[in-house]
């Protein structure tokens, strides 16, 4: 049973209490429910940053973007997802992968996998795509019914097609109260997407060679759905000759597990801290 599965039941169980007690003639617990009374020593402890579910994008028939020297993005991110997921488990954190192979995953499966794991992060990755063979660079992004700008909504459009979601989102985003009731959905995880956005961006751009292109919000569909802090990385554009040979690298896959593994662990450092009651501090550690 994982820890969070606990939390909720001490949750559960102080408000039932509460309620019980509250109805009943302000009753113990104890006395109502022989047993539901705390014991002496048994707390529930801290919530604890332990599960990371990473997304692949695309797979199967779906190829994603292809690069001028043949590369594949649904090869390239997967091959880096399996890298990070490796990276990750040796820091003793359950990683969950939406794709593990060479096949196509709906929308709506990885956002069951996603909460259905009840993870601490969600992280999509994926390669970024231009017609203009000159733009490269890194980017990341966390959700936002309307997108930072025009390139920011192209992004988001391409890799919405993949699920053939692109005209449904669009439509959302223009009406005002599914702006309203996507904006409360996700207003609760977004502060904390937006620090991993940004952690996950400040690694690559000082870890890799690429260009750093920025944190920007776009209506990426896949970071809808999922319940929990989550965010897309765009690890290079794979239609610039430089960006794809570095994608293609070993030094540069490397270069970007690192980046990305570094983020998690600042990101949990931070989640654990917060969930302690610890002060946070202001910069991330280098």
């Amino acid at each position: 049973m994982r820890l969070r599965s606990r939390i909720d039941t001490c949750w559960l169980v102080g408000f039932v209490g509460l309620l019980v007690s509250t109805t009943l003639f302000a009753l113990p617990l104890s006395v109502l429910i022989p047993g539901a009374g705390p014991a002496r020593g048994d707390t529930c402890p801290p919530d604890r940053f332990d599960v990371v579910v990473i997304d692949a994008g695309h797979g199967g028939e779906d190829e994603g973007a292809r690069g001028p020297g043949g590369s594949l993005e649904k090869e390239v991110v997967l091959g880096i997802s399996k890298q990070l997921a490796a990276a990750l488990r040796k820091r003793d954190l359950q990683v969950v992968m939406t794709r593990t192979d060479d096949s196509f995953v709906s929308l709506e499966q990885r956002t069951h996998i996603a909460n259905d794991a009840r993870a601490d992060l969600f992280i999509s990755i994926h390669t970024n795509a231009a017609r203009n063979a000159k733009i490269h660079g890194v980017e990341t992004f966390f959700m936002s019914l309307s997108a930072t700008d025009d390139a920011a909504a192209r992004v988001a459009e391409r890799e919405n097609e993949s699920f053939g979601t692109a005209a449904a989102i669009g439509v959302a985003a223009k009406d005002p109260l599914v702006g309203i009731l996507g904006d409360l959905i996700a207003t609760e995880h977004l502060h904390e997407s937006q620090e991993f956005a940004r952690m996950a961006q400040a690694y690559l751009a000082s870890l890799t060679a690429m260009e750093s292109r920025g944190v920007k919000q776009a209506p990426f569909v896949v970071l809808a759905g999922v319940q929990m802090p989550a965010s897309l990385v765009e690890i290079g554009f794979i239609t610039h000759s430089g960006d794809e040979k570095s994608l293609r690298s070993k030094k540069g896959r490397r270069a970007i597990v690192v980046a990305l593994e570094k983020a998690v662990a600042e990101f949990q450092r931070r989640y654990d801290a917060r969930h302690d009651g610890r002060v946070v501090p202001a910069q991330p550690r280098r």
